[in-house]
């Protein structure tokens, strides 16, 4: 396994290649232009964050929705940049994007692999954030998307989100760039 990232532009062609849509692309940049700003506001405020990471992560995240678009995207998602040699790291943050996280029975009753699809590192954290806060390639408030998903999912997994929100908040303090 590789540790050297991919440039930007390698990782667009890693999703091209992968057979992503123009409109997962874009969305992939949104939610790593918005990571980054979110990374640089927690390195200005003293937290240690490796924004090269947060951009790989966050243009790859949604890689698997070349094949589905269903929940599984994630484990896909994380299979298919398994191919392409990248690290561990960015392997991590495809699969633990999802949500707030996956917990170990959610994913048991997925038939997903024994594995953690929770997000555990602050880079992790800031990619599966800045998700929630990117519909298609716009920025909208976490109220809306907290509103969509207590529609969709149970109140357990809306929590997870509210946590990953107010986690978020501690570290960023305030930060223009969720608004």
């Amino acid at each position: 396994m590789s540790e050297r990232l991919p440039s930007r532009a390698e990782t667009i062609r890693i999703l091209k290649q992968s057979g992503c849509s123009r409109n997962v692309i874009d969305h992939c940049e949104a939610v790593a232009d918005l990571a980054i700003e979110i990374g640089e506001d927690c390195r200005n405020n003293g937290l240690k964050v490796d924004l090269e990471l947060i951009e790989v992560g966050a243009l790859l995240h949604d890689i698997g929705r070349s094949k589905t678009h269903s929940v599984h995207h994630a484990v896909v998602g994380a299979k298919i940049a398994r191919t392409y040699g990248l690290p561990d790291q960015v392997l991590a943050i495809i699969k633990r994007h999802v949500g707030g996280g996956i917990t170990a029975t959610e994913a048991r009753k997925l038939g997903w692999p024994r594995d953690v699809y929770v997000p555990q590192t602050v880079e992790e954290k800031i990619v599966s954030y800045a998700d929630k806060l990117i519909e298609g390639s716009h920025r909208v408030p976490i109220e809306k998307t907290m509103k969509e998903f207590a529609q969709e999912l149970p109140p357990s997994a809306v929590e997870r989100v509210r946590r990953l929100h107010d986690e978020m908040m501690a570290l960023i303090g305030d930060c223009s760039c969720i608004r």
